[in-house]
């Protein structure tokens, strides 16, 4: 079949609909991946879908795809992604959720989990290839059963959670799945909670369910300084990255929760390695090491995370997008819902929850920014500055993923998007004079390779 080459991302599967992505396209993936999934001995897969409006067609056709293929498919139906990876963990051990994520709302796409790890890269490409030439392997005996993940996933929670005091919280779920699910479990571990827009609505007629950008966040911050409620949490649109503002409206970026995350993680777990991804903070490495752990700095891409802790038996891993696992205590995949019932647990020990959040180190640094490129160029950009770049001591220079410079009062980020045809940068300093003096000295050098560069905030 004729399939658009863009939609095969590095990380999962994601287009427009119907444009690049149908339910031919759905039904094809199910083949290929039902294949992938028996010739690796395995015969069940769970399939979930978030809120989207295309999702119930593209979940229906994707579970037709899988049953040709002889797998019995154990449909959860409208679920948050990490309530698939929950399904895929205790059901069974794959499982592929339909989901635009964060993206607009007229895109959908699949996330993939195989034999219990998240796919990705070539393997991607596997099935890209067996979708184009028709060859899945196709078998009698498929079938297909529904189940309800979340009275489980709930008590799973809930059993684990402890909190000092009760808390009084606001929670914005953008019209996206979370909201069918986290405010009841919120309450559940014994939260006071205000719900904004907990209706699934695949239009987002309120906001889009994206907390990485401050827009989205407006409503949360409105109603925190309304009503006596210490904390607000937002989520995206399929409920696995979470946003956290303070009573007197900061956002605190997921790289300062991870400081916060690693000193609770670190005490129980000594010496464990904490992963985090080339966006974060300068400062989270020190805090890592001050509180007894090993940290690493890894490359960006919620897969990459994960198979780099699996690697590493890391308990706590983490990405400036958001995303943020937990192996201590869960089960080592990115759970918007459980990192804010975590962070609820931390704060309760505390009388002032925003005290804590404040107090927690932090610099002067850009959001995201992107560099729009021609498609299959950004690569070869950074390859060149990898190549070509000199920089004299006392700076640090890191090519895990892309460039990353590191003075002792700040840092500059120069790397390849794996989704989109950007360049991702980011930088950061201890006073605003050193974040200004790194900025210009990145994007010297960064119009050393292409002259015509210009700057804007990253729209995922």
């Amino acid at each position: 079949m004729q399939l658009s080459a863009s939609i095969f991302k590095a990380y999962d599967i994601r287009g427009v609909v119907p444009t690049t992505l149908d339910i031919d396209v759905a039904e094809a993936l199910g083949r290929a991946f039902g294949s992938a999934a028996r010739a690796a001995g395995e015969k069940t897969v769970a399939v979930g879908r978030d809120g989207r409006l295309s999702g119930p067609s593209l979940a229906a056709a994707l579970i037709k795809g899988l049953v040709a293929t002889g797998v019995e498919v154990i449909d959860i139906g409208a679920v948050t992604t990490p309530m698939l990876y929950f399904a895929a963990h205790t059901l069974c051990r794959s499982g592929i959720q339909v989901t635009g994520s964060h993206n607009p709302k007229d895109y959908n796409g699949f996330k993939m989990v195989l034999g219990g790890r998240a796919i990705y890269g070539d393997e991607i490409q596997g099935l890209r290839h067996v979708m184009e030439a028709g060859t899945a392997t196709l078998a009698e005996g498929g079938s297909v059963r529904q189940v309800d993940v979340l009275p489980e996933y709930v008590k799973r929670i809930v059993g684990d959670i402890k909190l000092a005091r009760p808390m009084k919280i606001v929670v914005d779920s953008g019209n996206g799945i979370a909201g069918a699910s986290a405010p009841a479990i919120f309450r559940a571990i014994g939260c006071e909670v205000t719900e904004l827009f907990s209706e699934v609505d695949g239009n987002f007629p309120n906001h889009h369910p994206d907390p990485s950008k401050p827009d989205n966040l407006k409503d949360l911050i409105a109603a925190l300084q309304k009503g006596d409620a210490e904390l607000g949490l937002a989520f995206d649109g399929d409920g696995d990255r979470l946003g956290i503002v303070t009573k007197d409206g900061q956002n605190i970026f997921p790289d300062r929760q991870m400081q916060l995350f690693a000193q609770d993680v670190l005490s129980r777990v000594p010496g464990g390695t904490i992963i985090y991804d080339v966006k974060c903070s300068q400062r989270l490495g020190p805090a890592i090491e001050a509180a007894g752990g090993v940290a690493m700095i890894y490359k960006t891409g919620h897969s990459l995370i994960k198979a780099k802790m699996k690697e590493l038996d890391s308990p706590l891993g983490g990405e400036m997008s958001g995303h943020i696992f937990f192996k201590e205590r869960w089960f080592g995949f990115d759970d918007g819902t459980y990192a804010g019932c975590r962070l609820l647990e931390i704060l309760s020990k505390s009388p002032d929850a925003n005290a804590v959040l404040n107090g927690l180190p932090t610099s002067f640094s850009t959001p995201e920014l992107n560099v729009q490129c021609a498609e299959g160029e950004p690569h070869g950009l950074v390859d060149t500055l990898v190549k070509t770049a000199l920089f004299d001591a006392p700076a640090k220079v890191s090519t895990i993923d892309g460039l990353r410079v590191d003075w002792p009062d700040g840092f500059g980020l120069i790397r390849a998007s794996n989704t989109t045809p950007v360049l991702v940068m980011r930088f950061e300093g201890q006073t605003d004079a050193a974040l200004h003096r790194i900025q210009d000295r990145m994007l010297t050098l960064l119009k050393t390779v292409k002259p015509d560069a210009t700057l804007a905030e990253a729209a995922h």
